[in-house]
């Protein structure tokens, strides 16, 4: 009994650790929900033809009280309602398990301006339980060159800190 339970977990599947969350000495601040859309532009590249992703356009809300509290924008920024921001890098990106959802992402953050509030200790920003958003698969094409796509979406975004 103890040899086959040894052999089972010796051939069981391995389950690797999510990419996108972040170190354990990051502890969360806050959680919100993103409902906005991700902006794509038919683009000319490499002898044919791609939506390209430009910039994200969204709401940050209360999971709560569902009152705004924040924005997501091109850098990527997010802006809080007291005015802080911080732009961030991504770190790590693991594909959704739906191919019509964004992929999820880990990013590393800085503050930007000299606004302190909120988001002025947040070191990490996490995407997660992402809902579409990406871009189609056809459509780009000679005709379309310079089409902007609007493609709404939907997220989960967890601010971190390690203080």
């Amino acid at each position: 009994m103890i040899l086959a339970l040894a052999l089972l977990a010796l051939f069981a599947p391995q389950q690797t650790a999510d990419p996108t969350l972040p170190p354990a000495t990051a502890h969360v601040r806050y959680t919100v929900e993103g409902h906005g859309v991700q902006t794509y532009n038919c683009t000319a590249q490499n002898g044919g033809f791609a939506w390209v992703f430009e910039e994200p356009a969204a709401g940050l809300f209360d999971p709560t009280t569902h009152q705004q509290i924040g924005v997501h924008t091109a850098g990527p920024t997010w802006t809080w309602s007291d005015g802080s921001s911080i732009t961030g890098k991504v770190l790590q990106s693991k594909p959704s398990d739906n191919p019509a959802n964004i992929p999820w992402l880990l990013l590393e953050t800085h503050p930007t301006g000299t606004t302190t509030g909120a988001l002025s200790n947040i070191t990490f920003v996490r995407r997660s339980e992402t809902q579409a958003g990406q871009a189609p698969t056809s459509g780009c094409d000679a005709k379309n060159v310079n089409v902007v796509l609007r493609v709404p979406y939907a997220a989960t975004y967890t601010f971190y800190s390690t203080n």
